[in-house]
């Protein structure tokens, strides 16, 4: 593992231990160049994923752009971080489970609308407005009157 300070190519590995969830493995790690010390995560892969975007385009899959998202949509809402970690674990198993190499971003966007509805109801509406260009304040009067009766998850201070 390369230091992201200076570029060196020999790091070691100081403590290892897994996340809470047990999805990944922390590494601490030094770097004997420059005395810096980071951390590294080490997530289980289980196939190269590809989005196809709704232009066509084809790219690489991004977990941590996926993870921005759902952050974003949750900011300053009452879901912790572990949470929203095991969310974004959700959805790429998930992804990766479906056996296909390619997954369109519609896919992608409408199993987070998915998860967000279950946990929080103001996430799933700013998720929303960014996932379906929201232009007006009329377009998010229109999508509240079509959940309007659509049974909405209210936060749960504890997490679970």
């Amino acid at each position: 593992m390369r230091c992201p300070y200076c570029g060196a190519a020999d790091t070691q590995v100081k403590d290892s231990r897994p996340t809470e969830d047990g999805a990944a493995i922390r590494r601490r790690r030094f770097c004997a160049g420059c005395g810096q010390r980071f951390t590294t995560v080490e997530r289980v892969q289980l196939r190269e994923l590809t989005v196809v975007k709704s232009d066509s385009r084809r790219v690489a899959f991004d977990r941590d752009k996926l993870a921005r998202s759902i952050r974003v949509a949750l900011n300053k809402r009452p879901v912790d971080e572990e949470r929203q970690e095991r969310i974004v674990n959700g959805i790429v198993r998930k992804l990766e489970a479906s056996g296909e190499g390619e997954v369109s971003s519609t896919a992608i966007g409408a199993a987070v609308m998915e998860a967000l509805k279950e946990i929080d109801a103001v996430a799933y509406v700013r998720f929303a407005s960014v996932y379906r260009d929201f232009r007006e304040a009329d377009d998010f009067k229109t999508f509240l009157g079509d959940m309007e009766g659509a049974p909405l998850a209210r936060p749960d201070p504890s997490g679970e």
